[in-house]
């Protein structure tokens, strides 16, 4: 019995090894995911580094999550997209769409509407969750019942327009709602260098400080399937803007040793991507290398017009996210992956299968491929 107890003891000590320190749990989530709408900018360079010409706007989908508690039913929000009248933003925002410098497919429907068409109703979920508070993220909360609750990362920049002309923010994204603003400094849990909180208790899911894109920037960490004696939990990461665009998360040494680069996309690479804008140790004039690049194709931009508050501390974030996306029991999806639009399984479609489902194997090195929406790398093909 005292063997067992220990075999017992020491699989489990491996479970939790394997899996960045996160504790085995027999609790979990369901993640459901929607693309809400689709923006254009004609402003690539703020949000990502190099720039091919031929790329000189970047469309990025706005992903929202329902996510259910698999025992208590309950169900919160994490992010939902932006709302369908950008025009009402404050003016810091609905100047981007006036000028042209956003746009987004329209008419689109929200995040409410979509929830409601899908037989989910409104008084049902519990609290939304902003992975921070920029306008694509946060919706209409207008249109939320007052027993809505939400939650914000730590130190979130609560000023409102008009009182304050240059906020993002107005009086309607918090009124009547209780918020609820995280702190970090009260948690004793870190998984892969990043403090977390146990949201619920039991290991089902956890918010993860991501700083650096934004003050108050979250992740979310989704346990989908179980642990059990002969096998490790499998996740989903909620990433939100750590990146807007895999190119910035992938490859990397750790990457690439756990998921090769498919045969077909190392022959297309050596010519589709350009080695006037890229470059490996391996490559040759006009000839790529994808398995001798270390970094990760594309870069978070150090600009004075940065799209992220604090690049560095962005880059050390997504440093740690990059550990998670190299593991094959995590499943990093990126709030505004355009590599995901096509392969992405929709609500009510559900996203914890994704391991047995193979679809992270389907969807990591897409943004390579000169047919995928998220190719930047050379001319259009």
């Amino acid at each position: 019995m005292a063997s067992l107890l220990f075999l017992t003891l020491f699989a489990l000590a491996l479970r939790c090894t394997a899996t960045l320190g996160i504790p085995a749990s027999d609790a979990t989530v369901d993640v459901k995911a929607f693309n809400v709408a689709n923006i254009t900018t004609t402003l690539p360079g703020v949000l990502i580094q190099p720039v091919v010409s031929e790329h000189n706007t970047i469309s990025l989908p706005l992903h929202a999550f329902l996510i259910e508690h698999t025992t208590s039913k309950k169900r919160f929000m994490f992010d939902l997209g932006m709302r369908t009248d950008p025009l009402n933003l404050a003016p810091s925002v609905s100047s981007f769409f006036q000028s042209g410098v956003y746009s987004v497919n329209a008419p689109f429907k929200g995040i409410t509407e979509l929830l409601e068409e899908g037989g989910i109703p409104l008084e049902s979920i519990e609290t939304v969750i902003w992975s921070h508070s920029h306008f694509d993220h946060i919706s209409d909360m207008s249109l939320w019942p007052n027993t809505t609750n939400l939650v914000i990362g730590p130190g979130t920049n609560r000023s409102l327009y008009p009182e304050f002309p240059d906020s993002a923010l107005q009086a309607s994204d918090f009124a009547g709602h209780d918020v609820i603003e995280l702190n970090f400094n009260n948690t004793n849990i870190t998984f892969g260098g990043l403090p977390a909180i146990d949201y619920f208790g039991d290991g089902s899911f956890y918010l993860l400080n991501t700083p650096g894109h934004l003050i108050g920037h979250i992740t979310g960490l989704a346990r989908v399937t179980p642990s059990t004696y002969n096998q490790s939990s499998t996740f989903i990461v909620l990433g939100a803007d750590t990146s807007h665009h895999p190119g910035q998360l992938r490859p990397r040494p750790k990457f690439q040793a756990t998921y090769p680069c498919p045969a077909h996309l190392l022959t297309q690479s050596r010519t589709s991507v350009s080695t006037d804008y890229f470059w490996s140790p391996g490559s040759d004039v006009g000839v790529f290398d994808v398995l001798s690049r270390e970094q990760p194709l594309l870069s978070i931009p150090d600009l004075p017009n940065s799209g992220d508050a604090d690049p560095v501390t962005n880059r050390v974030s997504l440093d740690k996210i990059a550990d998670f996306d190299a593991n094959n029991d995590f499943f990093v999806i990126l709030a505004h992956d355009e590599s995901l639009i096509d392969v992405l399984p929709y609500f009510p479609a559900s996203l914890s299968t994704w391991k047995e489902d193979g679809i992270k194997d389907k969807v990591l090195w897409g943004f390579l491929d000169e047919k995928n929406p998220a190719f930047r790398f050379g001319p259009s093909a």
